[in-house]
C-alpha cells in the first residue's frame, strides 16, 4: 500500500498550500502532476473522499482515450512508458451497425481502421492508471489523504482560502492560495457557488465489468470477416454497436477483463428497461441479441464484477476559472457525452488551461483577462461540441447518415481542436484572439460551419430509411482523414499554424460541401456538380449556389466522399 498512513497527515502535515485539490480522480491526479511537472517545488495536497486506493474495477465512465488526450497524458505528463508498459493500446473506435440479422455479426456494415493507427491511444483501466498517478504525486511531493469529506470552502481575496474537511469524524482546516474542485459529480463548489447550467441532453447509460477477455472476433467462424485485420485489432478497438436510439460499448482493460455498456436515448429506449442489470441482461436479449448470447453467460457468479448506472449524465456549467483563484475541473465542471470518448479530452483541456492560471499567478502575474479569456474559450468549446451528440441518438439506426457524420466529426476533430492543442494554442492569447474573437475568425468560422453540418445530418433522417448490409469502410480510406490524422502530432510556428488552420478549414468546406451534393441529388435531384457556399446548406430552404462564396467540387475530397456513400450515384469526379 503507497499511500501513508492518516495518522502521519494529521500529526505532520502542513496547514498551508499553494493548491487544495478536491478530488483525486482523474481530473484531480492529472492537474496535480502537470503542476508539478512546471513547477517541483509548488504544494498541493489533494482531498480524496474514497477510503481506499481506487478499486480494479472502478465505478468511473471514461476507460477510452482519443488522440487529444493521449498527447496529453503521454507528451505532457510524460505517461508514455507507463501507458505502453501497463494499458492497452486501443485500435481506434469501432462502429457497426443495424442489419436485418443481428445475430450475424458479419452482415453489419462495420466501420473502423484496418491498419494500426500512426497517432497511438489507449483503453485505460481507470482503477489501476489512478492509484499509478497518485502514487507517483505522492512520490513528487503531493499530500494526499483518503477518506477526506470536504465540508466547506471559506474564501478570501485578500488571503488564503480555507476548506474544512472531515478524517475519522474530526473536522480539520487547511488554508490555500488555490481551491480546485475536481470532486466530479458531487461539483462541491458548483453547489456552494450555484453556478449550474441546464444541458438539454437527456441520455441515460448503465455499464458494468465482467472478468475475462471478450474478443469480437470469436463471435463468427466466417473467416473471410475476421481476415479483414489482423489479429487481435478489433479486440484492442472501442466497439459501438448502434441502433435508432442507443449505442451499447465493448472496451478491453489491461487487467483481462472488459467493459460494457447501454447508453440511450429515454424517449425511445426508457430507463427502466435496463437500470438494473438483469435488466440489461434482458435489453440485449431484444436489441442486442448477439451481445446477450455471448456476454449473459459470462456475467454469472462473479463473473459480474460490478453493475452502475447513470441518469441524464450530461450537465453544464457557468463558471470554470476565476480570477479569485478557484476553478472547477473534469466532471465538476461540464459533461457531454461518452460516444466519442471526450472526457478525458475535455480535462486535457481544463487542466492546460487551469495549470496555467495558477503557475501564472503563483509568479506574480495578474490573470484577469487570462481567466476571463480562458473560461470564454472553454464553454464556447463546450456549446459547440454538444451539437455533436444532441438529437443525434435519433441517427444511430441509419447506416448512411451516421457514416458520413462520424467521418465529418473525426475530420473536424483531428484538423482543428487536436492541432491547436498540440500546438499550445489554447494558452497563447494572441492565437486565441485572432482565432476566436475577431471579425469573421477562423475558430468562429468553424464553429458555425460544424453547427451547420450537424443540423443538416438531422434534417436528412426523414429521407433515409434504408438498411444496409455486408459493408467495411475504414476511414484511411479517405485521403483527407489520412493527412487529418497523420498529421496531429506536427508542431507549426505561430504564424504557420494559423496559415495550416485555414488551410484545413478550407478542406472541411469542401467536405461538406461534397456530403451535401450527394445527398441533395438523391433526395432533391439537385445537380451532383453544382456549386455550393457550404455556410447555407440545408434540405429544407434555399441555399446559395451562385454568390461567390459558392465553391465548386474539389475532385480530390469529392472522390474521398464517395467513397463514403452507398447508393448508386453519378460521380462528380468523373463528370469533371
Amino acid at each position: 500500500m503507497f499511500y501513508f498512513c492518516a495518522k502521519y497527515f494529521i500529526e505532520f502535515m502542513q496547514q498551508q498550500y499553494d493548491v487544495v485539490i478536491l478530488g483525486g480522480g482523474l481530473a484531480g491526479l492529472t492537474l496535480s502532476l502537470q503542476l508539478k511537472k512546471h513547477k517541483p517545488d509548488i504544494s498541493i495536497l489533494i482531498l480524496e473522499r474514497r477510503e481506499t486506493e481506487a478499486p480494479l474495477a472502478a465505478h468511473k465512465v471514461g476507460e477510452s482515450t482519443v488522440e487529444l488526450a493521449s498527447h496529453y497524458l503521454r507528451e505532457v505528463l510524460g505517461l508514455k512508458e507507463y501507458l505502453e508498459e501497463h494499458e492497452l493500446p486501443k485500435h481506434g473506435l469501432r462502429f457497426f451497425f443495424r442489419s436485418n440479422n443481428k445475430e450475424d455479426i458479419t452482415s453489419r456494415v462495420e466501420l473502423g481502421p484496418r491498419l494500426r493507427l500512426p497517432v497511438p491511444s489507449h483503453q485505460l483501466d481507470r482503477g489501476t492508471l489512478e492509484n499509478y498517478m497518485a502514487k507517483l504525486t505522492i512520490q513528487k511531493g503531493t499530500e494526499h489523504i483518503l477518506g477526506a469529506k470536504v465540508s466547506g470552502v471559506n474564501f478570501n481575496t485578500d488571503s488564503l482560502h480555507e476548506v474544512f474537511y472531515v478524517k475519522d469524524g474530526v473536522e480539520q482546516v487547511v488554508k490555500c492560495r488555490w481551491v480546485a474542485d475536481a470532486s466530479g459529480r458531487a461539483s462541491i463548489l458548483k453547489r456552494k457557488l450555484q453556478f449550474q447550467k441546464p444541458m438539454e441532453h437527456h441520455i441515460n447509460t448503465a455499464w458494468w465489468r465482467l472478468k475475462g477477455v471478450i474478443d469480437i472476433d470469436e463471435w463468427t467462424d466466417n473467416k473471410d470477416w475476421k481476415n479483414k485485420l489482423e489479429p487481435h485489432l478489433r479486440y484492442l478497438s472501442t466497439v459501438h454497436f448502434l441502433d435508432k436510439g442507443y449505442w451499447l460499448w465493448v472496451i478491453p482493460l489491461g487487467t483481462k477483463n472488459t467493459s460494457i455498456g447501454i447508453v440511450a436515448d429515454p424517449d425511445i429506449h426508457p430507463f427502466e428497461t435496463y437500470n438494473t442489470y438483469e435488466k440489461a441482461v434482458e435489453w440485449m436479449k431484444v436489441n442486442e441479441p448477439l451481445a446477450y448470447k455471448m456476454l449473459e453467460p459470462l456475467g454469472k457468479g462473479e463473473g459480474l464484477m460490478d453493475f452502475r448506472i447513470l441518469k441524464h449524465f450530461a450537465h453544464h456549467t457557468q463558471r470554470i476559472y476565476s480570477a479569485e483563484r478557484w476553478a472547477v475541473t473534469g466532471e465538476s465542471g461540464a459533461f457531454l457525452d461518452p460516444f466519442y470518448s471526450p472526457g478525458s479530452d475535455f480535462i486535457s483541456l481544463n487542466n492546460t488551461w487551469l495549470s496555467d492560471l495558477i503557475l501564472r499567478d503563483l509568479a506574480g502575474e495578474d490573470i484577469s483577462l487570462r481567466a476571463q479569456v480562458y473560461e470564454q474559450a472553454h464553454l464556447a468549446w463546450v456549446d459547440s461540441f454538444l451539437p455533436i451528440y444532441q438529437e443525434k441518438y435519433k441517427l444511430m439506426g441509419s447506416a448512411q447518415i451516421m457514416v458520413m457524420k462520424i467521418f465529418w466529426d473525426w475530420a473536424v476533430y483531428w484538423s482543428i481542436p487536436c492541432v491547436l492543442f498540440v500546438n499550445d494554442a489554447f494558452t497563447d492569447l494572441k492565437l486565441l484572439r485572432e482565432l476566436f474573437a475577431t471579425q469573421n475568425g477562423l475558430g468562429k468560422k468553424f464553429a458555425e460551419l460544424h453547427k451547420r453540418m450537424q443540423d443538416f445530418f438531422l434534417e436528412w433522417l426523414p429521407y433515409e430509411n434504408r438498411i444496409f448490409e455486408n459493408k467495411y469502410i475504414d476511414p484511411f480510406d479517405l485521403k483527407l482523414l489520412q493527412e487529418f490524422q497523420s498529421a496531429i502530432s506536427v508542431e507549426w510556428e505561430n504564424k504557420d499554424l494559423l496559415k495550416q488552420v485555414a488551410v484545413n478549414l478550407e478542406k472541411l468546406e469542401q467536405m461538406a460541401a461534397a456530403i451535401f451534393r450527394l445527398v441533395s441529388s438523391e433526395v432533391k435531384g439537385t445537380p451532383p456538380d453544382m456549386k455550393v457556399n457550404p455556410y447555407t446548406i440545408t434540405l429544407n430552404g434555399e441555399v446559395d449556389t451562385t454568390s461567390e462564396k459558392a465553391i465548386k467540387p474539389s475532385a480530390f475530397i469529392q472522390k474521398d466522399v464517395e467513397t463514403m456513400w452507398f447508393y448508386e450515384k453519378e460521380s462528380v469526379v468523373n463528370s469533371q
